[in-house]
């Protein structure tokens, strides 16, 4: 049976993504939803994209369109937003593509493939039957299709309301520092503060299982009926 797997924001935490992967046991027939923020903050923005490349090949890949895709892309193309960008971790990123130790890295070290892949590969939003995936939030009065772009790529996530759709919202976008996803049974943030020390979700949104990785490769998982406990929880892997 198929599954619907929607990943958090991953802001460059490669060891994370592919710890979580594995965790997760990907099928030929799971679909995969990544919520947006691929680049900025934390360590290797280009291994993250180049994992995502190279994944869709093979999978059902949904790739949403973050924030910080919405920055990065506007760095390239506008000098008045290059400082700003930096500032909100863009220099991260370009360290990432630098060819050595040191080397502060350009946008003409950014190969094309990636410019390409967030220039016209990625989504605004995506449905399922039962749930609706944005990056950040969206009005709940409001059909998916007609959504704001401030909505889907900048609102904080602050107890919404059920949305008219009836279904399930799953966003990201909203940092949650304790590393346990937030939700109010008509919606879930799984934006667990990869980049800053705490864990990159996963949500197999059938079944509510959230799996967890973090940069040192530690996973865990967890039912989202088990949020409350989740603190105590052990970590299955403290060594990969």
């Amino acid at each position: 049976m198929s599954r619907h797997l929607a990943i958090g924001d991953i802001h460059g935490c490669a060891n994370a993504l592919n710890a979580l992967l594995e965790s997760i046991a990907l099928n030929s027939d799971d679909v995969l939803v990544t919520l947006g923020d691929y680049v900025d903050r934390g360590p290797d923005s280009r291994a993250v994209l180049d994992l995502l490349i190279s994944l869709r090949e093979k999978q059902a890949l949904v790739p949403l369109r973050g924030n910080h895709e919405i920055m990065m892309l506007d760095a390239r193309e506008k000098k008045s937003w290059f400082g700003p960008w930096l500032q909100y971790g863009g220099d991260a990123t370009l360290r990432s593509y630098a060819g050595f130790a040191g080397n502060s890295g350009s946008f003409d070290d950014v190969p094309v493939e990636h410019i390409d892949f967030l220039q016209s590969s990625l989504l605004s939003h995506y449905e399922s039957e039962t749930h609706f995936f944005v990056h950040a939030n969206a009005a709940a009065k409001v059909p998916i299709e007609n959504q704001t772009a401030a909505a889907l790529y900048w609102q904080k996530y602050k107890d919404p309301d059920p949305h008219c759709s009836g279904k399930i919202m799953v966003c990201g976008h909203t940092a949650q520092r304790d590393g346990i996803p937030r939700t109010n049974g008509h919606s879930i943030c799984i934006d667990t503060w990869a980049y800053g020390g705490g864990w990159l979700s996963c949500l197999d949104v059938e079944s509510g299982k959230v799996y967890q990785a973090n940069e040192a490769g530690a996973v865990r998982d967890f039912g989202l009926d088990e949020i409350d406990t989740v603190p105590g929880l052990e970590l299955v892997d403290k060594t990969r």
